[in-house]
């Protein structure tokens, strides 16, 4: 069983998102069941307790997802484009910009820093750096912009 706490859950809505968006499913939660299920290593008649964060970011992103996107590509370097990043990246942008904007008691830094990790572990070698411009590059904007 994973330890629950906000950086595996981080973990599980990145999973559970890549699964939705890879297999065009339109039941978020009968997918973060079956993700949490399978990342808990629950047994079949085992009561499944979903964490009320996992549910947040999932149906979150999914929800506020063309307003992310849109904030994601104003984030992109010239002649990029949502279609270009692979889905893997594309994720975690939808995370690291969801997280910023809406948990207001998650510093921008630490969103920032937990995107990066979970490049660390899902994404490929150039990940790490791309994810942490795009963000960094949002949220300096997003400052100025709120000053």
């Amino acid at each position: 069983m994973t330890e629950v706490n906000r950086h595996n859950i981080r973990k599980i809505a990145f999973q559970t998102l890549f699964m939705i968006y890879s297999n065009h499913i339109d039941d978020s939660q009968d997918a973060i069941e079956r993700v949490w299920a399978l990342t808990q290593r629950l047994k079949t008649d085992e009561e499944i307790v979903i964490p009320d964060y996992l549910i947040y970011l999932v149906d979150g992103v999914l929800n506020q997802q063309s307003d992310i996107d849109a904030k994601i590509q104003a984030s992109l370097k010239t002649g990029w484009s949502l279609p270009r990043l692979n889905r893997s990246d594309l994720i975690i942008l939808r995370l690291g910009v969801f997280e910023i904007i809406f948990e207001t008691e998650l510093p921008k830094k630490v969103a920032i820093n937990e995107a990066i990790e979970l490049a660390k572990e899902f994404g490929d070698d150039t990940s790490r750096a791309f994810i942490n411009g795009v963000l960094s590059k949002f949220v300096h904007e997003e400052v100025d912009k709120n000053e």
